[in-house]
């Protein structure tokens, strides 16, 4: 064997064990942020029981802690949002992968998508306090309820748009992947572009963008400043949409720097390892899903 041929598989080895080492590192990392997270929740999981998770009341002073009026929270934003933006996700993904591929419009939307999906949250929580909150305000005024501005639905809106972009991505990827030649041989039967979009397309398809709504929903679950600023940041069940509320992220960035009891700190801790958990539950059952698409 020639001394070129070694010294490549020798770099081809060493490369091999880098990726290796780099793929455990990540493994480690995550099991040590869920060991410590439980650690550090066993005082409040202790001190609280199930009534950490089935109670109602949130108040420090008394060291009384439930986390189920942040978990409604966050499962009502994060809801909300997914149905307000799935309809225009769906619409822009099947203008982009089945209307405009290869048009200089398709050009332009992907990189409004793009941009949008990389603007920092904090600039949504501006936009939503400067421009959203007066027009939130402004329709609870003609529905005829308190005009707070702040709350559930106003964070909805956010995240609806903050998610957009993920969405379509994925789906759009997932419509082109539908076989060319199914679709013309429905055409050379008479079918319409409406036809084929509503009985090939979507049922083709319907797993990845099941999977990219999923996905999507993993993204508005853990969502913090932007939610923070708009949501009213209160510790109650909200009664309904409009009212202010709080969600686990939120919480978090509210109190964790005000926390000053051990007890305090551990029952914020413990949001955070509810809040991973669930986080890891949704985005596993995506990727399951996408995995299932793909072996098809």
């Amino acid at each position: 064997m020639s001394n070129t041929y070694l010294k490549e598989r020798r770099s081809e080895s060493v490369f091999k064990a880098l990726l290796l080492l780099s793929s455990f590192i990540i493994i480690i990392l995550l099991f040590s942020i869920t060991l410590t997270l439980i650690i550090e929740s066993y005082p409040s999981i202790k001190h609280n029981g199930l009534s950490l998770l089935t109670g109602d009341i949130w108040d420090p002073v008394s060291e009384k802690y439930s986390i189920l009026p942040f978990i409604v929270g966050t499962f009502l934003t994060s809801i909300l949002a997914l149905i307000i933006s799935t309809p225009f996700s769906l619409a822009a993904s099947l203008y982009l992968g089945e209307y405009a591929e290869g048009k200089r419009s398709s050009r332009l939307i992907k990189a409004v998508l793009d941009l949008l999906a990389g603007i920092p949250s904090i600039i949504y929580g501006f936009w939503g306090l400067m421009v959203l909150v007066p027009v939130v305000r402004k329709f609870e005024e003609l529905i005829g309820i308190p005009p707070l501005g702040i709350g559930i639905f106003t964070a909805s809106l956010i995240l609806s748009i903050m998610i957009i972009p993920y969405t379509t991505s994925i789906a759009r990827e997932v419509i082109k992947l539908v076989p060319q030649d199914i679709k013309e041989a429905a055409y050379s039967l008479g079918a319409t572009r409406f036809e084929v979009i509503r009985d090939i397309i979507i049922p083709y398809a319907k797993s990845g963008i099941f999977a990219g709504i999923l996905l999507s929903f993993g993204r508005a679950f853990g969502e913090t400043m932007a939610v923070t600023m708009v949501i009213g940041n209160a510790n109650y069940i909200p009664k309904s949409i409009f009212a202010p509320a709080n969600t686990m992220a939120s919480v978090i960035a509210n109190e964790f720097a005000e926390a000053t009891s051990d007890l305090y700190i551990s029952t914020l801790i413990s949001l955070g390892l509810v809040l991973l958990i669930m986080s890891l539950i949704v985005n596993s059952i995506g990727r399951f899903v996408i995995m299932k698409l793909y072996v098809k």
